[in-house]
């Protein structure tokens, strides 16, 4: 049987589902292929190994984290508009995406040294993105207490896979977020609160 057309798209979406619920040390190349309807060894004709699998998911999430944040704050005018930019992006990202957040959390250390070098380099520029616009926002913020906070609220918001994929929930870590980092989030939360009495 054939995979479905978008092979690498099904194979990493499945795989990320499979990693989530199991562990990347649970689940194998022929968990995957019965995943996208097809055997195991017709996913070796897209990624050598599994842990190819789990490099390509990672280094994904990551270059969309750094690339999108960027572009959501560079878009905003102010450190203000981009740190609210930012939460907007990050909490959309990981209620959207919990099945990816829990992977990167739990198999990071499973990728190989190069590829673990690759994810951990762009997540440090994801922090320092926080970082800056943190330090604009506040000029009297030492970049250590800024890092803190920026790792802080990451923590928050990633807690999304227990909270579920719903208005409510991102318009409580919307909020959450914004008091912990003594930022106006009232309009977005407003937004979200509207939003959710309309359905």
């Amino acid at each position: 049987m054939e995979v479905i057309p978008h092979t690498s798209d099904r194979i990493l979406s499945e795989a990320a589902r499979l990693f989530a619920e199991r562990g990347f040390g649970g689940t194998s190349i022929d968990d995957i292929g019965a995943a996208c309807g097809t055997s195991g060894p017709a996913i070796y004709k897209h990624f050598p190994n599994k842990n190819a699998i789990l490099a390509q998911m990672l280094l994904d999430i990551s270059r969309r984290l750094i690339e999108g944040g960027r572009s959501v704050a560079e878009q905003a005018g102010s450190p203000a508009a981009s740190i609210l930019a930012l939460i907007r992006f990050h909490t959309a990202f990981a209620v959207n995406q919990p099945d990816l957040i829990r992977v990167q959390d739990r198999d990071l250390s499973s990728l190989n040294s190069v590829d673990s070098r690759s994810v951990r380099r762009m997540q440090r520029e994801y922090v320092e993105l926080w970082v800056a616009l943190l330090q604009e926002l506040d000029p009297y913020l030492s970049v250590d207490l800024a890092r803190f906070r920026a790792h802080a609220v990451f923590g928050l918001m990633n807690s999304t896979p227990h909270a579920g994929n719903s208005s409510t929930a991102r318009r409580e870590l919307i909020g959450m977020t914004g008091r912990a980092l003594n930022v106006d989030v009232s309009t977005e939360v407003r937004k979200l609160t509207a939003g959710t009495r309309r359905r």
